[in-house]
């Protein structure tokens, strides 16, 4: 019997149904249902157990609206949704390292039950992994105005949960065979950006000693900009934009309110830069958790102790248009308007059109819109980190598929089941385009294996940036074997790295 004794309590985990030598546990409290009395407040201490508690299934997901292929869904009542997931080898020895993941999904939707992130895989290669949930949306990361002490209704709380959860492996995880010396962040999307978030934070220093960021997101607000998506929000929702109004509104009411504010700036081609890709959460500049965007706290040095492994797709907003979030830009007008709302100057458009001669104005849009939310800011959070003195190592993910008439591009999100190793999983066909090949098979174990290295020894089997220098040939490249050596610094986004040099990129707010 795999049972575990935490310090609120024991738990009762079952070995993993691929992996015989792995241990799941999941769905373990790491702190208190945030609600009712503990609502928009800090994340408090869970409440001790007697007995043995079962963790054979995940924990309620966040309120959201998502339904993703897979996992659970939420349902209004669902309130236990601080929990996390362990896997760890059976008859490992103590002291492993500790990979935790953090998930993406614009800060609004996702969760740690999704296929994609069972930590088996991983945990085969010698590592203890944490997958876990934190608040999302406005629950996380709505601005709470006019409360009488600021600091009990706080911002950035979904970032405070993520902080309590690598709170709980430091004070716990040596129970299950892991070291809390040893501890790896790791996450993709707004997870990423919570990563580079906690990476700059005091509030989170000495809680983990290396990060893995993949497709770190432009994204970053100040009280101001969020105290207007309060605003929006609250009027959406019919209730007054204050502390009072704001909790009389069940998760569920603000939960849809958020999707119809969204919706009208995905509708409306004159609203801006949310028209585009109307994400309204993201980390805040509280003065407190966070005082500047992380791409500048980590070149004034801030986080210098943490080593980074960063990696972007070279295609990162095809998945966007896939999946029918992106604005439908097709004329050279609609383009115009795109690069006169987010401030590019007219030689980057002319620049990615040179680069792109016979493709359509929607390839040239979802291009740039790659590099200003995702790829340019990936890479200039691991070059100014090596600049200022840390540690830091940089990987770009281009492999496609062409099968059956359908090109799967290398976009958002495809890189993440190679690395976890979950490529059987119907629900990420979609992502990668069917079922793998043998060729698919060995980029998973070499991408598996970098995780691993980096996560136990800060080598995942490359060079580390050079900080005179910024990127060049030591940017792994990850293809399969028929598409290119990996090590080739060649990729189709790197082709636009000087045009972004020049340019300039502006920091985006959600």
């Amino acid at each position: 019997m795999d049972v575990f004794t935490t310090k609120a309590g024991r738990v009762r985990g079952r070995r993993a149904a691929r992996d015989g030598a792995v241990v799941s546990v999941r769905g373990l409290p790491y702190a208190a249902p945030p609600f009712g009395a503990f609502r928009f407040r800090e994340p408090q201490p869970p409440d001790p157990w007697d007995g043995v508690r079962d963790c054979s299934a995940f924990g309620p997901v966040a309120p959201q609206s998502a339904e993703l292929p897979g996992a659970p869904v939420w349902s209004p009542g669902d309130e236990d949704i601080l929990t996390l997931n362990i896997w760890t080898p059976a008859a490992g020895p103590g002291d492993l390292p500790v990979l935790v993941w953090i998930h993406g999904g614009a800060y609004v939707f996702g969760s740690s039950a999704q296929p994609d992130f069972d930590g088996t895989a991983l945990a085969g290669r010698g590592l203890v992994v944490v997958t876990l949930n934190s608040r999302l949306g406005f629950e996380g990361f709505g601005h709470v105005p006019d409360a009488d002490d600021s600091a009990a209704f706080p911002d950035n709380r979904g970032l405070l949960d993520q902080v309590a959860a690598l709170e709980w492996v430091r004070d716990n995880i040596a129970a299950f065979g892991g070291s809390p010396d040893r501890v790896t962040l790791a996450g993709q999307s707004s997870g990423a950006t919570s990563v580079a978030c906690l990476a700059v934070a005091d509030r989170a220093r000495g809680l983990f000693r290396r990060a893995v960021l993949h497709s770190a997101v432009n994204a970053f607000a100040t009280q101001e900009q969020a105290a207007r998506t309060t605003a929006e929000v609250a009027a959406e929702a019919g209730v007054p934009a204050t502390r009072a109004g704001l909790l009389a509104a069940p998760p569920e009411a603000l939960v849809a309110a958020t999707d119809r504010v969204c919706a009208r700036y995905a509708q409306d081609p004159a609203a801006g830069q949310r028209h585009y890709d109307p994400a309204i959460y993201g980390p805040v500049a509280d003065g407190v958790l966070l005082t500047t965007d992380p791409l500048e706290a980590l070149a004034a040095g801030a986080g210098g102790a943490v080593e980074l492994l960063v990696c972007h797709t070279t295609e990162e907003y095809w998945l966007l248009d896939a999946v029918g979030s992106s604005a439908q830009i097709t004329t050279e007008e609609q383009l115009a308007l795109f690069a006169a709302d987010f401030g590019l100057p007219a030689s980057l458009v002319e620049g990615h059109r040179e680069r792109l001669p016979d493709a359509p104005v929607l390839d040239v849009y979802l291009s740039l819109h790659s590099g200003l939310l995702f790829a340019e800011y990936s890479s200039r959070l691991a070059e100014v980190h090596a600049r200022a003195g840390g540690r830091a190592f940089l990987a770009r993910f281009d492999r496609r598929r062409d099968r059956a008439g359908r090109r799967v591009r290398a976009w958002h999100c495809a890189d993440i089941p190679f690395a976890f190793g979950n490529l059987h999983e119907e629900s990420v066909h979609f992502l990668v385009g069917g079922r793998p090949g043998e060729a698919d098979e060995e980029l998973s174990r070499r991408m598996t294996g970098a995780w691993a290295e980096f996560a136990a020894h800060g080598d995942p089997g490359w060079e580390p940036l050079d900080g005179s220098a910024g990127s060049g040939a030591a940017v792994r490249v990850w293809r399969t074997a028929a598409e290119g050596p990996a090590g080739d610094a060649s990729g189709a986004q790197d082709g636009f790295r000087d045009l972004w040099r020049t340019a300039g990129l502006p920091l985006l707010a959600p």
